[in-house]
């Protein structure tokens, strides 16, 4: 069967978007690993379907890398708002559902190439010996660090994920570093088994632990975060029990079409 893709990136964490609103594309794990494989495939970070879904305007349905089902992604839940204004299914705002449950998202004004992407509310975080964990819909392991550029993230990223505690379940481990004006990240990601250029719900774990912990004074305002690949920003609001009215912003990219046999 060949299919018509689409690639798309946001802050470098790049995916392999399908429009599936005729609910016809059923691809195996074999398959979409093959798609996302960077020599045999087109290559991508993950794969998502865009569905038709009752009382929304879509429906993401994302794999990582490795052909398995996945939760919440950040990156690409701005970047399928880009694909569904390609596609003339939405305008300036939208509404969609995801793994974790219904999404906002909108354009910038001034710039239509940046999305902003509203989170779910947080409330628990947890300190743990290894660092912070916390949930944005995928769960998140914070762990502050100095001389985060010369880290080895794929290494120590691993044996994080993999110990005993997070063996079963997964985390995604975030190395992050305070400057003067921002936070800089560099996240391993479960299913993708590698360090990725950016991770929307990552930054946005790692915003919210670092204003929870060194902004204590603070209620609203907003976080820039550097990536691999690009500027991410999180704006939030900060409550006596955690965060709500999370927005995650940054650029959301077409990069090229195409059409492959699977």
């Amino acid at each position: 069967m060949k299919l018509e893709f689409f690639k798309y990136e946001g802050t470098g964490n790049d995916f392999i978007l399908f429009d599936d609103r005729e609910n016809v594309i059923q691809l195996d794990n074999r398959q979409i690993r093959k798609l996302c494989d960077r020599r045999f495939g087109i290559g991508a970070d993950g794969l998502i379907l865009l569905r038709n879904k009752e009382a929304y305007d879509f429906e993401m349905v994302y794999f990582n890398s490795d052909g398995e089902p996945s939760s919440m992604c950040g990156n690409g839940g701005r970047c399928i708002t880009s694909f569904a204004r390609k596609l003339g299914i939405v305008g300036s705002t939208t509404k969609f559902l995801a793994a974790d449950g219904m999404h906002k998202s909108e354009f910038v004004k001034t710039d239509p190439d940046i999305v902003r992407l509203k989170m779910k509310d947080v409330e628990n975080f947890q300190h743990l010996d290894e660092g912070w964990y916390v949930d944005t819909g995928s769960p998140h392991l914070v762990i502050n660090v100095e001389g985060l550029q010369e880290m080895d993230v794929k290494t120590k990223g691993r044996l994080l994920r993999y110990s005993d505690r997070f063996r079963e379940k997964g985390v995604n481990v975030n190395f992050v570093e305070h400057l003067a004006d921002r936070i800089s990240v560099r996240t391993y990601e479960r299913g993708v088994e590698d360090e990725t250029l950016s991770c929307g719900t990552g930054v946005t774990a790692s915003a919210l632990v670092s204003r929870a912990n060194s902004r204590p004074g603070d209620t609203s305002g907003f976080t820039i975060i550097s990536t691999q690949g690009g500027e991410l920003k999180v704006h939030a609001d900060k409550h006596a029990n955690g965060f709500k009215n999370i927005w995650l912003e940054g650029p959301a990219n077409y990069v090229f079409k195409g059409e492959i046999e699977v």
